[in-house]
């Protein structure tokens, strides 16, 4: 039985395509992997990457590194990590344009700053290698400042070996993970919750008033109230009170100034002077006067006075109240 070489030649090239299919899949797979990897938060080494210390202030830490990171890179806008050991904040930064391919990375460099997990001493030199690129972290021994050298693997590598010190590798996968904070980021989320707030509580009041003048004005539709019955009932009403108190105030003005005219005669019948006398709310009055001191001061006419003492004149002075 004969074959036909179209069909095997069919049949070889479905073979082939079966045969290639796995390593088609297999990098789609790798990146895939490479994918959910930087989603994620892969480890990720920048070559801009800065380091260094200042001295620790209560309350102002994150405001101060991102200002020497800011002044060190030449932008604000600058992503930086920092801890707090022996009383200085240990900070590496880079400015965040350089992740902007990893822009969920962290650097496992970060881990040997003091206090992190990969940290031991100031006589180590920490390594960190990725993709043809290296960084070390490393302390001058004379002045004691942290040192951060950042490069190609080729040159960086044999200088730091060179160095007459320990070494330690950061293996990435040990490491744990430090994260870097953007403090211009959080102040724009900051800034647009703040925006939506004032917002929607302008919608609200808005809301709130509208709902207020409908209810208002539905109201004033349903009661109509009877507004002459009620403008007679003032009118009378003001009138006798104004009546009224017209009355009041012309009989107690009568009686005050009848009493003050008895106690200037009575005053004047003993060479006394009277220096004051005020009407109180409650239509009482309160009334002071200097006389001689060979005179009665208990009594002046029909006025009882109570002696207050010697005045800068050498007369006595009494109060009375009527």
């Amino acid at each position: 039985m004969e074959q036909d070489p179209n069909q095997n030649e069919n049949a070889s090239q479905e073979e082939g395509v079966l045969r290639r299919d796995p390593i088609v899949t297999t990098v789609r797979k790798d990146k895939e992997k490479k994918k959910a990897a930087t989603k994620t938060g892969e480890p990720y080494l920048p070559v801009e990457l800065i380091g260094g210390s200042i001295p620790y202030i209560p309350g102002t830490e994150t405001e101060a590194v991102w200002n020497a990171a800011t002044y060190a890179l030449g932008t604000e806008r600058v992503s930086f990590t920092y801890t707090i050991y022996d009383s200085r904040c240990w900070y590496l930064a880079v400015p965040t344009s350089a992740l902007a391919s990893h822009p969920e990375s962290w650097c496992p460099l970060a881990a040997a700053l003091p206090g992190n997990s990969e940290y031991w001493d100031r006589q180590t030199v920490y390594i960190y290698e990725q993709d043809g690129v290296a960084a070390a972290i490393r302390w001058d021994t004379e002045t004691g400042k942290m040192q951060v050298i950042t490069g190609a693997s080729r040159t960086i590598l044999p200088r730091v070996q060179s160095m007459d010190a320990n070494f330690i590798s950061i293996d990435e996968n040990k490491a744990k993970r430090v994260d870097w904070v953007n403090r211009a980021l959080n102040q724009e989320r900051l800034a647009r919750l703040m925006t939506r707030v004032l917002v929607f509580s302008g919608v609200l009041v808005v809301l709130a008033s509208l709902a207020y003048w409908g209810f208002a004005n539905m109201m004033m539709a349903l009661i109509e109230p009877d507004l002459s019955v009620a403008k007679n009932k003032v009118q009378i009403e003001t009138v006798k009170l104004i009546t009224e108190a017209s009355t009041a105030l012309k009989s107690e003005s009568r009686t005050h100034v009848m009493n003050v005219q008895q106690l200037l005669d009575e005053l004047k019948a003993i060479g006394g002077t009277l220096v004051r006398y005020e009407v109180f709310k409650d239509g009482k009055a309160e009334w002071e006067a200097l006389v001689p001191k060979a005179v009665n001061a208990s009594q002046i006419g029909r006025f009882k006075a109570n002696p207050e003492g010697l005045d800068n004149d050498g007369r006595m002075r009494v109060k009375g109240r009527i």
